[in-house]
């Protein structure tokens, strides 16, 4: 699984003009489930995303996570990053996993999450438009 995760102070999501998922301080998280992902790889990156501090403490130091900093996560599907680049024009997309098996697999990881942070969300596999400050900037490509 992969997080692309954003340092954010703000984040929102529309589908069809219609604002679907919106979060102020936080990670907007860009999620990508690849073939082979399972139950655990979601919750080891979920323990990741959670707790990974790129939220700066009061010396200004990338020292709290996302929980520690009163922040909220926004989750967003996005296949596009399990894409193959290293050949030709055209990104190959035989590493991710199944529709069904990614939208089981999305579904656990927001689950987890919503047990332990306020977690808002984009619609799977819908056209999303994400609309974002990113805080720093700052972003970190996740995987486990």
């Amino acid at each position: 699984m992969i997080a692309l995760i954003q340092r954010v102070k703000e984040a929102s999501v529309c589908v069809n003009s219609e604002i679907v998922g919106q979060i102020d301080l936080g990670l907007l998280v860009l999620l990508g489930v690849e073939e082979g992902d399972d139950l655990q790889k979601a919750e080891r990156l979920c323990d990741k995303v959670l707790g990974y501090r790129i939220f700066s403490d009061q010396d200004n130091k990338m020292n709290l996570n996302v929980k520690q900093a009163n922040g909220q996560l926004l989750v967003v599907s996005q296949f596009t990053l399990a894409a193959d680049t290293k050949k030709g024009m055209r990104p190959s997309f035989t590493k991710g996993a199944a529709p069904e098996k990614a939208n089981d697999l999305y579904n656990y990881f927001v689950e987890l999450c919503q047990k332990q942070i306020v977690t808002k969300t984009g619609i799977f596999a819908a056209n999303m438009q994400v609309s974002l400050i990113n805080d720093g900037p700052v972003t970190f490509w996740l995987q486990v």
